[in-house]
């Protein structure tokens, strides 16, 4: 029996300030972020991402697939069941809200132009996906277009699964027993590569030391993600977010000397989605 253990360890909102990407960057330069994932909507996104591939080659860059911040690339109208007339996506609120007028297929048009983004950006498809305020998991319908395009673009997706009791957490509460049902049944359908767990807990005011030393010394065998959220708050990221300072924490935390220790201590292999295996239709 394999026992090893393997940690992703993902920071959101790549792209969604200066501030923010530039402490992912170090982040993982000077502590244990492996992975990111890109708000492709976000103004002065692709210099971000040169900043990236020139400073950090070895940092995983997925997209951050985003349908409640900013504006659509596609522009308002081609998402009309979404951004209502407002020129903008919804606030979280607002999209659930409004969750049951959605028009799926604007949705998926908007994500693949995001993801179309990156790839022209970049040069190459992204290492996974998820999204912002796990958007694409609210609902059978979105989450299936998530994974026709991550089936598109031939990479992985994050699961929301986390350790037993097998929660659904980071759904709103009235999403959760859905989800239950179609979240592994569309896995199956797909064979999507997904980590064996996701861990969604440090965060806010659970983003301490003493949290996240837990979550290293519980870790169970197999592939886990780790959702984090560090970054510097800029005047931007003041302005526009309530979860700006918080970022700074978890900087400081995710950069400690006792928390690397802790890795190599209990012999945990950081990893990012690449390493993932990636499964095949029967």
């Amino acid at each position: 029996m394999d026992n090893s253990k393997y940690l992703i360890v993902n920071a959101d909102d790549y792209g969604r300030t200066p501030g923010v990407s530039k402490g992912i960057r170090e982040a993982h330069l000077r502590g244990l972020i492996t992975s990111t994932t890109v708000m492709m909507n976000m103004p002065g996104v692709e210099e971000e991402l040169d900043l990236a591939a020139k400073d950090t080659t070895r940092l995983g860059l997925g997209v951050h697939l985003v349908l409640t911040s900013g504006a659509p690339l596609l522009g308002s109208d081609a998402v009309s069941s979404i951004t209502a007339g407002r020129g903008r996506f919804p606030t979280l609120a607002e999209f659930i809200e409004t969750l049951g007028a959605v028009n799926v297929e604007q949705a998926a048009a908007e994500w693949d132009a995001q993801i179309r983004k990156f790839v022209k950006v970049t040069g190459r498809n992204p290492d996974h996906l998820d999204s912002h305020h796990h958007s694409s998991y609210f609902t059978e319908a979105l989450f299936e277009k998530m994974l026709i395009l991550a089936e598109l673009y031939h990479c992985p997706v994050r699961t929301l699964v986390e350790p037993e009791p097998a929660s659904y957490h980071g759904l709103p509460e009235e999403l959760q027993e859905a989800a239950k049902e179609y979240f592994p049944r569309l896995i199956r359908k797909f064979r999507a590569a997904v980590p064996d767990r996701f861990i969604g807990s440090f965060y806010d005011n659970t983003a301490t030391s003493g949290q996240l030393l837990d979550i290293l010394e519980h870790l169970e065998p197999g592939t886990s993600e780790l959702m984090c959220h560090p970054g510097y708050a800029d005047a931007i990221l003041v302005e526009s977010s309530v979860y700006n300072r918080q970022r700074e924490r978890e900087l400081a935390i995710l950069s400690s000397e006792e928390v690397r220790e802790a890795v190599k201590m209990r012999g945990i292999e950081l990893t990012n989605f690449r390493g993932l295996p990636q499964k095949t239709k029967m």
